[in-house]
């Protein structure tokens, strides 16, 4: 099992043996970032829908797949690297506080955001004066938490 760190350090590795640290800024890996992620939507771009398993690709469409998902991530754990954030953390993190904000016994199901539910269980609407932050059962607990 490949683990964040080791991708980590290989990344690291990797930049210092072509003397490629003096590049990697944090802004210049989020645009490097940004263009893979583009490279990854050209994938998909007019097949409308795919299924789960991508049944009906060729093995070459899918190592593609592979090779462009694999830049994404590659750069992501490279960029956090510089910024200083375990991104294994922040990701773990970031899942507690999805949780508070889609509790199950609100959000089963349903693909409403967080500011169109309430605590009664009732779906809302942008315009009908309910407020996030003020929502004990959400955002209140995020801020509590603090940021990434």
């Amino acid at each position: 099992m490949v683990t964040l760190d080791e991708l980590k350090n290989r990344m690291a590795e990797f930049a210092k043996e072509r003397d490629w640290d003096q590049f990697h800024s944090p802004r210049n890996l989020l645009l490097a970032l940004v263009g893979e992620v583009g490279e990854l939507s050209e994938i998909f771009q007019w097949k409308g829908e795919v299924p789960k398993g991508l049944p009906g690709w060729k093995d070459e469409e899918k190592q593609h797949l592979g090779e462009e998902l694999s830049d994404v991530l590659l750069y992501l754990v490279r960029l956090s690297d510089i910024c200083g954030v375990d991104l294994g953390k922040a990701a773990l993190r970031k899942l507690e506080l999805n949780a508070i904000k889609y509790p199950v016994i609100l959000c089963k199901g349903s693909s409403n955001k967080y500011t169109n539910i309430n605590n009664n269980g009732n779906n809302m609407s942008d315009n009908d004066g309910y407020d996030a932050k003020t929502d004990e059962g959400t955002a209140g607990k995020e801020d509590e938490l603090g940021s990434i």
